[in-house]
């Protein structure tokens, strides 16, 4: 293909050494290379003009022939710009196809995993060390992991000689495929343990101490090293994640490090006042109402939420009255209620200064319709 000098087309001396030539034509490959430049035919032809000279330079006994006799001692045995190059081209293609060239460790570590632990509001709060269960995959012990016959060993694999990557043609270069056979490792297991069958590791379930840390909310991990999936071949284990999820509380709700919590309270104590006992997450607590509490009222019992897990203040706790309805009135209630009524109705409308106001919206809604 090209006439010009090969030393002159990738830019090094004629006593370079095969480190600089390798080097030179990455450098133009990578600049050069028909995916980084479609449809451009000047790119194109400078990338297989490197090739060919590549190809002879890279080659000692075609080195030697182009040195004494040129172009004409290489003659008919370049490719063109359409080399194979099956020793080098993962490193040189590596960066443009994601990866270089050679196996995927043989070695790897293991998966990691996941366990949901359900913790109720309380054990979040203060923290509890528990047991769990876990199915899980672990060494195999008559193999050390390997998953060979004990005093055997993996070999080579036959289809890529453990390289882990096999070649195929695509146009006018090669492009780097995982082993289908080895799956990219590299080795087979021709004489599989009798224990694990090359897998290398058994299934087992094993019980765990985790120790919940207080003030841990829903979605907090934990993680526990080594407690995950056995490695591949003798690869380290992956590590356990214990996610936390709090369960809802009857009384409490949580709110980051605040506690809320509704009070039922009947009308006599709304209106005249009274004393409560408030349940918190550290024992009862006395509440003051004062009289003519309306309902909705927020109280705030300060530190009597959750230290949050990382330190500092605790929260509060916030109640919220609510005025309960009675239901199933006795004779006597109903007549104490209507003489209260009665009397309401004799002293005027002061007394409920929030109904006063509604209905004077209504009336000046209605009265606007009417305009």
């Amino acid at each position: 293909m090209s006439k010009t000098d090969y030393y002159d087309v990738l830019g090094v001396a004629r006593d370079a050494s095969e480190a600089d030539i390798k080097k030179a034509y990455r450098k133009i490959a990578m600049k050069n290379h028909p995916d980084r430049n479609p449809d451009n035919k000047a790119a194109e032809d400078k990338f297989k003009e490197a090739n060919e000279a590549f190809e002879v330079l890279s080659d000692s006994d075609k080195r030697a022939r182009y040195d004494q006799y040129g172009h004409a001692g290489v003659e008919g045995q370049t490719s063109h710009g359409y080399a194979d190059f099956s020793d080098i081209f993962g490193d040189i293609f590596g960066d443009i196809f994601g990866g270089g060239r050679g196996a995927r460790s043989h070695v790897r570590k293991g998966a990691d995993l996941r366990y949901n632990l359900d913790l109720n509001l309380e054990d979040a709060v203060k923290g509890k060390t528990v047991k769990i269960r876990i199915p899980t995959t672990v060494s195999c012990e008559t193999c050390d992991g390997s998953g060979a016959k004990p005093g055997t060993s993996a070999v080579d694999c036959s289809t890529c000689n453990g390289h882990g990557q096999v070649r195929m043609q695509q146009g006018f270069f090669s492009v780097q495929q995982t082993c289908p056979r080895c799956q990219g490792a590299g080795k087979q297991i021709k004489d599989p343990c009798n224990t694990c069958h090359g897998r290398g590791s058994v299934d087992e379930t094993k019980t765990l101490s985790v120790k919940v840390p207080a003030g841990i909310d829903t979605g907090d991990r934990i993680r526990l090293t080594g407690e995950g999936q056995a490695g591949v071949h003798g690869g380290p284990p992956g590590d356990l994640y214990v996610e936390a999820i709090v369960q809802p509380h009857e009384i409490f709700q949580r709110d980051g490090r605040d506690l809320h919590c509704e009070i039922p309270i009947s009308f006599a104590d709304a209106a005249m006042g009274g004393e409560l006992e408030v349940p918190t997450l550290d024992g009862r607590v006395k509440l003051k109402i004062p009289a003519e509490t309306q309902t909705g009222k927020l109280f705030r019992l300060r530190n009597k939420g959750v230290t949050p897990i990382r330190g500092g203040n605790p929260g509060d706790l916030l109640c919220r009255v609510v005025i309960e309805t009675p239901v199933n009135l006795t004779k006597r209630q109903k007549e104490i209620l209507e003489e209260f009524k009665a009397i309401n109705e004799e002293e005027g409308i002061r007394q409920l200064p929030r109904r006063t106001s509604w209905f004077d919206g209504v009336k000046k809604f209605v009265d606007g319709l009417r305009a």
